[in-house]
């Protein structure tokens, strides 16, 4: 039992958080709880603090629109949450759709489908492509594109408000990463995840890696949803410094040999020493 809950006590907290979260929000709509109310991309906490997604505010800002006082103190917040934390918690932590792109990437896995395809037909770069894009759309159009046509956005709202197109959306998302890419939707299109990749650059909260313990398994790599910010597996001990780590801390979970864990200390040190 104690095996299961060190592999497993992470993936638990983040699942806690998430379901918690689109219950907060169910209720703060069917039953009027005021903990918080809104959505994804625009929140009010304790019916005093605001929080906004600051993608979406960047979007309304190209799109033409005069941002608020409120929106504008609700960016700044969650900016500097996920600027000390590391941006792409979000992702692994708070986003609904993760639940469900992780439920494919362990299908793969089970039915072996990456060793039929480990070729990726795409780059983790097309992320920031898409990003400019929808930046560029919004100024054309004077619309929040992404926002518009987002899947996160539809499922929050299908899971809140009532069924829509959101679960069809996460048909064709699970579908896609399960027979077309492997972390085809996070690790490639969604610009959401580029944006806060760009934030979490800076993040104090990273993962550690001590080379001394590790035995080269892989399995850290088998589970990482971005293998690439692991490179430095079995080779150096410096903590993983890519703002495309989701921290997730999956790796740590299933490394068995106490060469991954979450640091803040660690960092802090190797860059005093340059290392």
């Amino acid at each position: 039992m104690r095996n299961l809950w060190n592999n497993y006590r992470y993936l638990f907290f983040r699942r806690f958080t998430q379901i918690g979260l689109l219950i907060l929000y169910f209720g703060a709509n069917a039953w009027g709880w005021t903990i918080l109310m809104g959505n994804l991309s625009s929140s009010l906490f304790l019916d005093v603090v605001p929080l906004s997604d600051p993608f979406a505010a960047l979007q309304m800002l190209f799109a033409g629109a005069v941002l608020s006082l409120d929106l504008l103190i609700g960016v700044f917040i969650v900016t500097i949450f996920y600027l000390l934390i590391g941006g792409r918690a979000f992702c692994s932590w708070v986003c609904p759709v993760n639940i469900v792109t992780d439920a494919a990437a362990l299908l793969r896995r089970k039915f072996g489908v990456d060793a039929i395809s480990k070729r990726q037909p795409a780059s983790r770069n097309m992320r920031y492509w898409v990003l400019a894009l929808s930046l560029i759309l919004s100024f054309m159009m004077g619309v929040t594109a992404f926002e518009f046509i987002s899947p996160i956005s539809m499922l929050h709202r299908g899971i809140i408000f009532g069924l829509g197109f959101g679960w069809a959306a996460m048909l064709i998302i699970f579908l896609f990463d399960l027979f077309v890419l492997k972390n085809g939707w996070c690790g490639h299109v969604c610009p959401l995840g580029g944006f806060y990749s760009l934030v979490g650059k800076t993040s104090l909260i990273r993962v550690q890696h001590t080379a001394e313990n590790c035995t080269a398994c892989m399995k850290c790599k088998t589970v990482c949803p971005e293998q690439q910010v692991l490179h430095m597996i079995d080779k150096q001990s410096i903590p993983v410094l890519s703002g495309e780590c989701t921290n997730c801390a999956r790796c740590i979970e299933v490394c068995d040999d106490n060469a991954l864990s979450f640091s803040i200390r660690k960092l802090a040190k190797n860059k005093k020493t340059g290392e």
